[in-house]
């Protein structure tokens, strides 16, 4: 049994999903970011970043319990240690790796900002929310582009690349950005889309996930208890 420890997020769903997709037995404990769950000593003991998702699993490669956060690193795990959607080859992998750290890396850090600077900032800045609506736009077009020649992100497979990817771009309104401009991008995306393991992964926990519209919620997201020594 894997224990999951996580919210309704792009990075959340990651790994819903991909539990979902490999059939492990898992059980979800929700952890509450707008009310500061993150922060908590039994949260933090797995997650020093203080960031969702986590998971523990009892039975871990060496058939000793381990704790994994960042969920690229869990879905490499997860990947290996089910020997799915990693590939089989040694050059398969590094793809599917490259594809992935394209999306740690990029997709998600400059989407997010697209997202806070459009939704969530107090104040508007112009200058941020074109600089990162023009960022999302730029890699929804690198990935038109290699889905178009490709199939899916690293290659004619599905892959943990996609998995990590797929979740992130289900809020393209947010980001500033027409999805129907990139049409080999909407069709990779709808085909992950109508997957029932996706299905099922981005309802984990959706029905309890909260609007950020009170002050106390946006300070422990945004303000000084983000940034608080621990």
């Amino acid at each position: 049994m894997i224990d999951v420890y996580s919210t309704a997020t792009p990075n959340g769903h990651k790994v819903h999903i991909m539990l979902e997709e490999t059939g492990l037995p898992y059980r979800v404990h929700h952890i509450d970011i707008g009310a500061g769950d993150q922060f908590k000593p039994a949260f933090l003991a797995i997650s020093p970043n203080n960031k969702i998702p986590a998971i523990v699993d009892a039975d871990g490669i060496d058939g000793k319990p381990i704790s994994m956060f960042e969920s690229g690193a869990i879905l490499v795990y997860l990947a290996s240690k089910t020997g799915m959607f990693l590939g089989q080859t040694d050059r398969d992998r590094f793809t599917t790796l490259q594809w992935l750290m394209f999306q740690m890396g990029g997709v998600g850090p400059m989407l997010g900002q697209a997202h806070h600077f459009r939704i969530y900032a107090p104040e508007k800045v112009e200058y941020a929310i074109n600089r990162y609506t023009n960022e999302a736009k730029r890699l929804y077009g690198v990935i038109d582009k290699q889905v178009a020649r490709e199939g899916y992100l690293a290659g004619s497979e599905y892959t943990i690349a996609d998995i990590a990817t797929f979740p992130w771009l289900r809020s393209w309104k947010n980001q500033g950005v027409e999805i129907e401009e990139f049409p080999n991008l909407k069709r990779w995306f709808d085909g992950i889309a109508a997957r029932p393991a996706v299905q099922r992964g981005v309802e984990v926990l959706a029905n309890l996930r909260k609007p950020i519209t009170d002050d106390k919620a946006r300070e422990v997201l945004f303000g000084a208890s983000q940034y608080a020594k621990r």
